[in-house]
């Protein structure tokens, strides 16, 4: 009956091994807002091209000033507002999901339509660690259909105190 619990980000100290998208999965986003942004009338600039580029490759759960951090890096010249205005293009074609774990942070994802994960999020480092397993999509399911309810979507956001902070504790 289903599967173990498969981890797939990594908490804050464990960034370098976050999961970089597919090259596939880049372009088809890619793709998602260059159709968006012709429909609207919107032409594509060196700076958001910058900001997508580090969206993309970033794999993870970014924040609007951690996202303005890693593109200062190739560009310093890159303001607040300007990936404020990406991300929000981002999330109205698609691309991008914002999400917000408690802690006063709107963070932004790939919408990736072809893998499902929910989320463990640290009450005390604020780490966010994505998981996929099969056990917790059949409940799901079965629940729904126990209140006669046909499930359009859902999200799990699992609040504690991950095994790094729980090794710091007193």
């Amino acid at each position: 009956m289903g599967s173990a619990p498969s981890p797939k980000g990594h908490d804050r100290a464990e960034r370098e091994g976050a999961h970089e998208p597919s090259a596939e999965t880049q372009e088809h986003a890619r793709e998602l807002l260059r159709a968006f942004m012709a429909k609207q009338g919107l032409r594509s600039t060196d700076q958001r091209r910058i900001i997508v580029d580090t969206f993309l490759a970033s794999g993870e759960h970014v924040s609007i000033e951690e996202l303005l951090g890693l593109v200062r890096a190739r560009d310093p010249r890159v303001g607040y507002a300007t990936v404020y205005r990406t991300l929000k293009l981002l999330t109205e074609c698609g691309v991008a999901n914002e999400r917000q774990f408690g802690d006063g942070l709107t963070r932004y994802e790939l919408a990736d339509d072809s893998s499902h994960h929910d989320h463990l999020i640290c009450t005390v480092c604020n780490g966010i660690t994505e998981f996929e397993d099969e056990r917790v999509e059949e409940i799901q399911e079965e629940i729904a259909a126990r209140y006669g309810f046909r499930l359009r979507s859902h999200k799990h956001e699992l609040y504690g105190v991950c095994p790094s902070c729980q090794a710091k504790a007193p």
